[in-house]
């Protein structure tokens, strides 16, 4: 994608998304001839390469050829520790460019904020400069990615976690870009509700930086679980994908069809780090480094978890009658 051409779209989405979807751009990108659609998933990456995050980013290069992959998500924590310090930090090009150089990952990359990318310049990873250096890079804070086949919603949710607010620690974290809390989240889950119950996609997709269900070092964070997971079980979405935890993760929920997966092993593993709380609806669970594949259809989803050796340790199928409406 030419940087003319992702910056017009840019642009265009603006204009046209926000009358409907108020803070929430659209973006478009299209199915196969064959209406089909295929995408990697990787979470918790930027470190230089270190952590087998080169060998990861191998492995993906040998399934997105595989699999003719369409584009990545990035679930965040993009660069660590702290983020990026400018739009001209050479941690970009090291953590980014020079490490995913795959022929099958020159695609369209779309990324959310983590809660170590917002320890930097979070408003850097947001820039147009970065698409100039690397027209791949797409990342701003909730937005959509809509294929007709599938709605992509990505929710900045590191701006839910009260801990970061009251108890920051160590940390410092840039709130420049949001405003006062309590109201940046409220407009976003009313965004983000209006445009799930104006989707007619076949599937429906959430994506987020923060667990909602885990077992990993984190576990569920309890913000998103009081107030987003309703607004999901509310509205038929199908999968909630994260980072967050270090590890590569399945759980169902038992309220809901929705599947919660984790993919955010992207470079430095917690090995053994596991909660013995709440573990109803835990399907996989694996604490090496890896990331996660996903092929829709019309009427069937196919998502695979793979370790650091491209080794495939988890699928979850899923099959649905294609929507009919008047």
């Amino acid at each position: 994608m030419s940087i003319s051409f992702l910056l017009t779209l840019f642009i265009t989405s603006s204009l046209s998304s926000l009358s409907a979807y108020a803070q929430l751009l659209r973006f478009s990108h299209s199915s196969k001839h064959d209406a089909s659609l295929s995408f990697l998933v990787l979470g918790d990456w930027g470190r230089r390469g270190a952590f087998n995050q080169s060998q990861v980013a191998f492995q993906m290069g040998k399934v997105g050829e595989r699999l003719d992959i369409d584009f990545v998500v990035s679930t965040g924590d993009n660069f660590y520790d702290n983020g990026l310090i400018s739009e001209h930090d050479n941690a970009f090009a090291e953590s980014f460019t020079k490490i995913y150089t795959a022929e099958s990952l020159q695609k369209q990359w779309y990324s959310v904020l983590g809660n170590h990318d917002y320890r930097g310049d979070a408003e850097a990873q947001l820039s147009p400069v970065l698409r100039e250096m690397d027209s791949r890079w797409l990342c701003l804070r909730s937005f959509i990615v809509d294929s007709e086949l599938v709605d992509i919603f990505f929710v900045d949710t590191t701006p839910f976690v009260e801990k970061y607010f009251t108890e920051p620690q160590k940390h410092k974290y840039d709130w420049g870009g949001i405003g006062p809390q309590k109201p940046y989240i409220t407009n976003l889950l009313k965004d983000l509700e209006l445009a799930l119950k104006e989707s007619r996609a076949q599937w429906k997709i959430v994506v987020g930086h923060h667990t909602i269900r885990s077992v990993g070092h984190h576990g569920d964070t309890q913000e998103l679980v009081e107030k987003l997971l309703p607004i999901l079980q509310a509205n038929n979405i199908d999968f909630y994908m994260n980072g967050h935890d270090h590890c590569l993760e399945h759980i169902s929920d038992t309220e809901s069809p929705i599947q919660f997966l984790t993919s955010g092993a992207g470079s430095k593993a917690w090995s053994g780090d596991l909660q013995q709380m709440n573990r109803r609806g835990l399907n996989f669970f694996y604490d090496g480094q890896g990331f996660m594949s996903v092929q829709l259809t019309q009427t069937h989803a196919t998502i695979e978890f793979y370790d650091v050796f491209g080794n495939v340790l988890h699928t979850l199928a899923s099959s649905k009658q294609p929507h009919s409406f008047m």
